[in-house]
Order: structure tokens, then sequence, then C-alpha cells
């Protein structure tokens, strides 16, 4: 974690209009970036990736809060206002580019899959249906590739592409 990612989310989290919401930034673009960290191929050290994150956490918000937690946070319904908020979202695309906005929701699906793997509980709730509706196609989108998969080739365009 080097100090670029803390002013990141540093800066989200200061979009938030009061200490709770002010945390909930914090926690869930902080877990954003421990969760996009994951996607790589090089082997990971996890002791010191999370003791990184630890600290960062302990010296930011204090006592009681790990990156465990965080990533409890994210694997519940308290979540979705998160990053169902036009703010948050704003704030996250403009302050965290290189975490972009339409993975949160596969960054998401794979926090809850771990946490299923490990708790061995059910993760049927809100979370899960606002990742199926942020990853399922829009309906004007399962229209159009319906009717272009009854065209034959060589067929004119029909009037959805003019």
């Amino acid at each position: 974690m080097d100090s670029a990612i803390k002013e990141k989310v540093l800066a989200v989290a200061g979009s938030g209009r009061n200490a709770a919401e002010w945390t909930a930034y914090f926690r869930v673009t902080l877990g954003l970036y421990y969760l996009a960290g994951l996607m790589t191929s090089d082997t990971i050290d996890f002791k010191k990736v999370d003791r990184a994150f630890n600290q960062f956490i302990y010296h930011t918000i204090g006592k009681g809060h790990t990156i465990t937690s965080v990533l409890q946070f994210m694997s519940g319904a308290k979540v979705v206002p998160v990053v169902s908020s036009p703010r948050f979202a704003a704030a996250f695309s403009e302050h965290c580019p290189d975490v972009p906005s339409d993975t949160i929701p596969f960054l998401l699906q794979l926090n809850l899959g771990v946490a299923k793997n490990i708790s061995g509980i059910d993760v049927a709730g809100p979370l899960l249906d606002w990742i199926e509706r942020q990853t399922a196609p829009a309906p004007d989108t399962v229209e159009a590739e319906a009717a272009a998969a009854v065209r034959a080739p060589g067929d004119p365009p029909g009037p959805d592409v003019l």
C-alpha cells in the first residue's frame, strides 16, 4: 500500500456527508483496492499486505477495525447504499481511476464468494441482488442481441441499427 492509494481512499471518504458515511466510504474504497490488488499473477504475501492495510486502518479510524472487518462490511447489506450512492460513484470514479468503476460488481462478488467459502452461509440477499442487477444486460441490449441473432448473414440491418 503506497501513499497514493492512501490519498485516494481518503479523498473518496472525504466526500461523505457525516462520520458514518465517511467511514462507510473509507471502508468500501479501501476494500475495493484490497480486492483489486488480488487480481494479479504475482505471488501475494498476505501477511505483509494485510499488515500494511491494517496499519493504515488503525491510524485512520482507530482500534477495532481491520481489513477483515472491512471485507465483512463489504459482504453485507450495508455496502449496498454506499455502492448505489451517486456521490460515492462520482468520487470513486474521480479519485480512483486505477480501479475501474465497472469492476465493482465483480470485486464485490469475489468478496462474497470468499465469505461464503469461509462461513458456509448462503449469500442470497440485498448485495447479491444488487450485483445481479449491475451485471445483467440492459433490456434494450437483450432485445437487440435477440434481433441480431435472428437475422441471417447478409440480411440488411434492422431498424434498430439505423
